[in-house]
C-alpha cells in the first residue's frame, strides 16, 4: 500500500451527509488534542495534510483522506470540556451516526497518550468498540516524551488497564521520531486486506 498518494478528500459535520461507503475503512479515534492528526501525518509521510489545530476541540467534522484502495476516516476529538453542551451533541450525533451506517470499516485506530492512564472517554470509546465487535488496536502516543526506564511500566500499567477488554493490541509510537509507526502501517494493510496481525 502506498501512503504517500493519500490525498483529502471531504469532511462532514452531520452523518446524514455521508455518502455510503465504497472502499474499506480505517478509522482514527482520540480525544482532543492526543495528537490524531499529528499520527495520521506521520502514517502517510506527509508534513500537513491532516491538519494540526493549537485549539483543543476544534476539529467538529469527519475528514476523509482517499487511498485509492482504503479511505482514512479521521473522527472528531472528543473529551474537550470548553465545548457547548450542544455542540457535544452534535459530536455524538455525527459519530454515532458514522458508526450506525453499515459501513465497511475495516480496523479503529484508537489513540491514547502513553504517559497517562486511558481517559474515562477513552475507556467508554474502546468499551463501544469491543461490545460491537469492531476491530480495533490502540495506537500509544508520545512514546519519544518517555525514558527507556519509563516506557515498559507505562506499557504494562497501560496493558493491565485495558485487560478489561480481553488482550488489547497496543502499538506504543510516536509522531515525531516514528517510532512505532511502521508496526501501524502493517496493520493497516492487514486490516485492509482482511487479515489481522497481533
Amino acid at each position: 500500500m502506498n501512503f504517500q498518494i493519500a490525498s483529502f478528500e471531504a469532511a462532514y459535520g452531520k452523518s446524514s451527509q455521508i455518502p455510503p461507503s465504497d472502499l474499506p475503512e480505517i478509522v482514527f479515534s482520540g480525544r482532543s488534542n492526543v495528537g490524531k492528526s499529528s499520527l495520521i501525518n506521520k502514517i502517510l509521510n506527509r508534513k500537513a495534510l491532516a491538519r494540526v489545530s493549537a485549539t483543543p476541540g476544534k476539529t467538529a467534522t469527519i475528514n476523509f483522506f482517499n487511498l485509492k484502495t482504503v479511505r482514512l476516516a479521521d473522527l472528531p476529538g472528543y473529551g474537550y470540556a470548553k465545548v457547548s453542551d450542544s455542540e457535544k451533541r452534535r459530536w455524538a450525533e455525527l459519530v454515532e451516526g458514522y458508526f450506525a451506517m453499515n459501513r465497511d470499516i475495516r480496523m479503529v485506530i484508537q489513540i491514547c497518550d502513553l504517559r497517562h492512564p486511558a481517559t474515562k472517554d477513552d475507556m467508554n470509546m474502546i468499551d463501544f468498540l469491543s461490545h460491537n465487535g469492531f476491530n480495533f488496536i490502540v495506537a500509544m502516543t508520545k512514546l519519544d516524551k518517555l525514558k527507556k526506564s519509563q516506557r515498559t511500566t507505562r506499557i504494562e500499567e497501560m496493558r493491565q488497564q485495558m485487560s478489561v477488554f480481553g488482550d488489547v493490541r497496543l502499538f506504543p509510537c510516536s509522531s515525531e521520531n516514528g517510532e512505532g509507526v511502521e508496526e501501524i502501517r502493517k496493520a493497516i494493510e492487514a486490516a485492509a486486506e482482511g487479515e489481522q496481525i497481533n
